[in-house]
């Protein structure tokens, strides 16, 4: 009787196994808005950052910049963009979503920051060593970011019973790094109804 007992519990238990495992996967064009659970994603990341770059690059800072420097370009850093919203969002992600954006434009040159300029600088630490002489590269000779973007990433939350609306805010400040002054502010509204 106790083996019959064993044999039943490892068959519930394989059913149930294997009849969780019916799960399907279709892939689409990463491009298509997918909204599943109405949090913050990958369309948010990609949308926003497009807009605010233009935005960005369409205010008066860059063609004073061009003026006053002969039409060289400026070079900006990406710094650091916090959430402060109700979920986890990474930050990384939506950053390289700028730098793309900023990258595509042709209009400004953009330098390394974080932990992946502390990773390029730890190369060139190596190569002191073990480089050859004409292979090595050498210390002193990064470019200075003129610019820094900085930004947060917000929302608020408003629901009853079933219904929720989700607002998410994106700020974001470009700073001339050398007088501290702030030569753009930039905002972006994300506004979403979820009903279960």
């Amino acid at each position: 009787m106790k083996k019959t007992h064993y044999i039943v519990w490892a068959l519930v238990a394989s059913s149930l196994f294997f009849g969780s495992c019916n799960r399907k996967v279709t892939r689409i064009d990463n491009l298509k808005v997918t909204d599943l659970s109405g949090r913050w994603n990958d369309t948010d990341s990609r949308l926003v950052s497009a807009e605010m770059i233009t935005d960005c690059l369409g205010a008066p800072w860059l063609t004073n910049f061009y003026q006053e420097k002969g039409g060289k370009k400026p070079v900006v850093i990406a710094g650091m963009v916090t959430n402060k919203s109700h979920e986890h969002i990474e930050s990384e992600p939506f950053i390289k979503d700028l730098e793309r954006a900023f990258i595509k434009t042709q209009k400004v040159r953009l330098v390394q920051g974080g932990e992946k300029r502390e990773e390029v600088r730890a190369e060139r630490a190596d190569q002191q060593n073990n480089a050859s002489i004409s292979t090595m590269k050498k210390w002193g000779l990064e470019i200075g970011a003129d610019y820094m973007l900085q930004g947060s990433i917000n929302s608020f939350v408003d629901s009853y019973k079933s219904k929720k609306y989700v607002l998410y805010k994106v700020n974001l400040e470009l700073t001339h790094i050398q007088t501290n002054e702030v030569v753009w502010i930039g905002d972006k509204e994300i506004k979403k109804y979820i009903k279960n």
